[in-house]
């Protein structure tokens, strides 16, 4: 029965993982145009407990991408140098999309394993009542 009530702090740390990621994902999609924006990053960590792995996953803290910012050209911008250009973001809205697309479907299945998990111990415990 244990193995049960594990497979929900599981499934409930992947749903909390994925949540923390698509967060970030959001937040880049909506500095896409914030001039010195860089793209976060949501790391993944197995949480251990007493030394041992549990299987649970955790969103490890927040690291931003340090690929070169795109400089852009527009001097009519407020934030444009002497030449004209300006640092731009380097958040791509093909590749957060894409991410969100994974996180949403990795949430999913955790849910789904969730509601497994719910039903198989609802079906023990049936079975023990009678």
């Amino acid at each position: 029965m244990s193995d049960l009530f594990q497979s929900f702090s599981v499934s409930a740390s992947g749903m909390a993982a994925q949540s923390a990621r698509l967060r970030h994902v959001s937040e880049n999609i909506a500095n896409v145009d914030t001039p010195g924006y860089h793209r976060k990053l949501t790391p993944f960590r197995e949480v251990m407990t007493g030394g041992r792995m549990t299987g649970a996953v955790e969103a490890a803290p927040v690291r931003l991408d340090e690929s070169d910012l795109p400089e852009i050209f527009d001097p009519a911008h407020p934030m444009a140098g002497e030449d004209g250009f300006y640092l731009g973001s380097n958040v791509d809205l093909v590749i957060e999309i894409a991410d969100a697309r994974e996180a949403q479907r990795s949430y999913e299945a955790n849910l789904k394993m969730f509601d497994q998990a719910r039903q198989m111990t609802r079906s023990l415990l049936e079975i023990l009542r009678k």
